[in-house]
């Protein structure tokens, strides 16, 4: 890092930007350490209270995990604490159990112009479309289809989602080096066309909740737009405003 020295205020929110920047150059990977405070203080010239205060943000943000004891930790979505932070759809129980992912197509498209403007891409852009079903103790539960910037995930294929053990999220994460840092999602309700109601199992014309997401990684780059029909009869959308 050229000048690593900030020269304005707030002075702890450009350490901040600066750490950004190192975990945006996979400087330090998800799930890595990073270095201490005082080392970072020593880095930066600044005060290790500086420090914290950047860090306290970043890990607030979900981009950095403190373990006690441990270090700071770049976030991951392998940890399975991330699991729930993108998917809040929950068993009428309350016990929170992790979907099975079943990936049923993946196909090469060009980006049409809602596709083009959500993804910040241009119109005929290469896009790859995946379509999946997620399960709950093998009862379909939702159907999702996902848009996603074909030159960012060459090679995927609907092999690798099949194989894949973890959230599509770690997929990303691991074999294309793209972390989601946040979503935008838009719900509201819909009927069950005949299509969608034959994977859920469930009537046609049958209520569903439709889950419309952009997901972004540095940058505020748009890098996932996905559109999911939910199926609520035994499970209900979580949204923890604390």
């Amino acid at each position: 890092m050229a000048n690593e020295s900030p020269t304005f205020s707030p002075l702890y929110r450009q350490i901040k930007s600066l750490i950004v920047q190192a975990l945006e150059t996979g400087e330090w990977r998800p799930g890595q350490a990073i270095p201490s405070e005082q080392e970072l203080a020593l880095r930066f010239q600044v005060s290790q209270g500086t420090v914290r205060k950047a860090i306290d943000e970043l890990a607030a943000e979900n981009l950095l995990l403190r373990r006690q004891g441990k270090g700071t930790f770049v976030a991951s979505h392998s940890d399975p604490r991330a699991f729930f932070r993108f998917l809040r759809l929950i068993p009428l129980s309350g016990d929170i159990v992790p979907l099975k992912s079943e990936a049923l197509d993946c196909w090469r498209a060009k980006a049409g112009q809602e596709a083009s403007r959500i993804l910040g891409i241009e119109p005929g852009a290469p896009i790859i479309i995946v379509r999946r079903v997620l399960k709950h103790e093998a009862k379909p539960i939702v159907v999702d289809e996902i848009y996603l910037p074909g030159e960012m995930f060459q090679g995927l294929s609907i092999e690798m989602l099949r194989e894949w053990q973890g959230s599509i999220y770690s997929l990303f994460e691991s074999r294309f080096g793209l972390r989601m840092l946040r979503a935008k999602e838009k719900i509201r309700a819909v009927s069950a066309e005949r299509a969608v109601a034959d994977i859920l199992g469930v009537a046609e014309g049958a209520p569903l909740l439709s889950v419309e997401r952009v997901a972004y990684t540095y940058g505020d780059k748009p890098v996932e737009w996905r559109r999911g029909l939910y199926s609520t009869a035994e499970h209900y959308y979580l949204n923890d405003l604390s």
